[in-house]
């Protein structure tokens, strides 16, 4: 992952997942919502299982909100956009800031 001024959210996904799968286009209306102040990344972990284990990742979905090149939150499981969005708010105000 190329280091970046906006935050990175990482989605670990795979497609033998149902829940990562479902989960997709709610990342999709993310990314395209926050264009301006966030990045996503969709992760693979059965194609990338290497990044997976860099990031600690045992189960999918999971997001990890990476800035500065660290880990600043982290989110396993399905989870709803308001959660998301909760666990973002701080992180792209600071972004929208710079």
């Amino acid at each position: 992952m190329e280091p970046t001024s906006r935050p990175l959210l990482v989605f670990f996904t795979s497609r033998r997942s149902g829940p990562a799968r479902r989960m997709e286009s709610l990342l999709a209306h993310i990314a395209r919502k926050e264009r301006d102040t966030l990045e996503v990344k969709k992760v693979d972990v059965d194609e990338r299982p290497d990044i997976a284990e860099r990031f600690g990742i045992g189960q999918v979905p999971a997001l990890a909100l990476v800035q500065d090149r660290r880990v600043v939150a982290r989110l396993d499981g399905r989870v709803t956009t308001p959660r998301i969005e909760e666990m973002l708010d701080p992180f792209l105000a600071t972004a929208a800031a710079r």
